[in-house]
Parts: structure tokens; sequence; C-alpha cells
């Protein structure tokens, strides 16, 4: 050969790829859940869902399959005029209405902060515990 590489390793030099981190990794993991924070309301078509689901039940007592329910509902909801889908369109606002209100309250409570007057998530008799095993190991110290 002449003065140069060989066909493969030009190739493979052609070729190389860099790999990319997959989404979110790298990211470490997602910010917990606050179980305190108000749940978004249900859509129309899922307070639909809700009066459904029981009269599905009582006309077929032996199906036990969600997909079904489902698919029925959903052909259901697809064939109701907009004056029947009305009420629960009104449902499904009057709950959105209450969430607004609910996640305004939260998020002023979360700016807000913790109260002085509140305990951190430490009881008392932990922190407690804590002083004492301080100044156990300060004494021990001065005895040097």
């Amino acid at each position: 050969m002449k003065g140069g590489k060989s066909k493969a390793e030009t190739r493979s030099s052609k070729l190389s790829v860099t790999k990319k981190p997959a989404k979110g990794a790298g990211r470490g993991k997602a910010a917990a859940k606050d179980p305190n924070k108000p749940k978004r309301p249900a859509s129309a078509f899922f307070v639909f869902m809700e009066d459904f689901r029981e009269s599905f039940k009582k006309e077929n007592p032996n199906n036990k399959s969600v997909a079904t329910v489902g698919k029925a509902a959903g052909d259901k909801w697809k064939s109701l005029s907009d004056s029947e889908k009305a009420p629960y369109v009104a449902k499904a606002e009057k709950r959105k209405v209450e969430y607004e209100k609910n996640i305004k309250a939260y998020n002023k409570k979360l700016e807000e902060g913790p109260k002085e007057d509140e305990e951190s998530d430490k009881s008392v008799s932990e922190v407690n515990d804590e002083d004492d095993a301080e100044d156990g190991s300060e004494e021990e110290e001065d005895d040097d």
C-alpha cells in the first residue's frame, strides 16, 4: 500500500457516529410530585364516562374489559349532539373553575413559604437528639 490507511480504516473513520444520550438521561430523577397539589379537573368526556360506566355495567354485568367500556363510551360520546353533551361540559367547566381557584391558593401558599410558627420536617425529639450528640462529641475533645 502506498502511504496511507487501509480501506477498512478509512471506512470506519468515515462512518463513526457519536451517540447522543437518550432523552432524560443525565438529568437525574424527576422532581417529586407534591401530594398537596390540586389534581387537574376531568374533561367533559371523563365526566360523561363517570355516568356511562355505571349504566354500561348494569347493561353488561359479565363484561370485565376496560377497553370494551372505553370503546363503547367513545362511540356513544361521538354520537351525542352538542345539546346532549351540554350538561357534561357545564360540569367540567364548574370543576375547572374550582380547580383554578384551588391552584391559585396552592401557588400563593408556595410563594409565601412555610410559616414561622410551623415546625420543620424533623420532630422536636429528633432535633434534640442531634443537639445531644453534638454536645457529647465536644466534651470528648476537651478531655484530650
